[in-house]
């Protein structure tokens, strides 16, 4: 389906830091692998800083803000301390995301309609002139109570569809639900993304719904890059989602 709306891709560099963290050595420097990625066409870049800093450090997150020139995205938790520091790295965007210490990774949106303390963080962010996305399920709830604390982006978080067998039931189903909140949410003034175990694979039927706008991807990424080079990588996933919009 064609679209006048083009697809940023920003490429989550968290599993370099992972490989780096192994052995506690100075490589492979996240850093080094943002140039890389920048380089071979992203249009920017995704680094979440957890609470305990498994993979990216806060020495990353100054290093990148120094660094880029491109989109900085920088995940976090909604907490003070958090907040804190986005307020004074001043990256691009801040995405609020769940977190909780023993889960491997994300494993679902942020209850933003549930969530109180939401309000005072975003604000916070918002008046210091950092633009506020919401890692939310796919749902008209999530996307009505994103745009009511002043958030200007979305980002479905599409693990779920990832997980089912490409073209099955569940994953058409799960299409169709991240497509009716796509639709939603871009009534109400939201930028769209998505992200979450999206691969070169999967991306395809994603993207085929115009309202996404921007992709966060990185583990699927970082996967292709040892066999592929990270510049190949980059190459490859954007010749994916070019195939899927056209």
């Amino acid at each position: 389906m064609a679209t006048e709306i083009d697809v940023r891709l920003h490429v989550n560099i968290d599993h370099v830091a992972t490989l780096r963290n192994a052995r506690d050595t100075i490589y492979p420097d996240p850093i080094e692998a943002a140039r890389i990625c920048i380089a071979a066409g992203a249009d920017g870049i995704t680094a979440h800083l957890r609470e305990d800093r498994r993979h990216i450090r806060d020495a990353d997150v100054a290093a990148l803000r120094k660094e880029l020139t491109s989109t900085f995205n920088l995940e976090m938790a909604a907490t003070s301390e958090m907040v804190d520091i986005a307020i004074k790295t001043k990256p691009e965007v801040v995405t609020l995301v769940p977190e909780r210490r023993e889960e491997r990774t994300t494993e679902g949106g942020l209850d933003v309609a549930g969530g109180a303390v939401l309000r005072s963080q975003s604000k916070a962010l918002i008046g210091a002139g950092i633009k506020v996305s919401m890692f939310i399920e796919a749902s008209a709830e999530q996307v009505e109570a994103s745009a009511a604390l002043g958030a200007k982006q979305v980002e479905f978080h599409t693990g779920v569809y990832a997980h089912h067998a490409l073209g099955s039931d569940d994953a058409k189903r799960e299409l169709d639900r991240i497509q009716k909140a796509s639709t939603l949410a871009r009534s109400l003034g939201l930028e769209v993304a998505a992200g979450h175990g999206l691969t070169r694979e999967n991306v395809k039927a994603l993207v085929a719904i115009t309202e996404i706008e921007e992709l966060n991807i990185g583990h699927a990424m970082i996967a292709d890059a040892i066999f592929m080079s990270l510049r190949e990588s980059v190459l490859q996933m954007r010749s994916a989602i070019l195939a899927g919009r056209a």
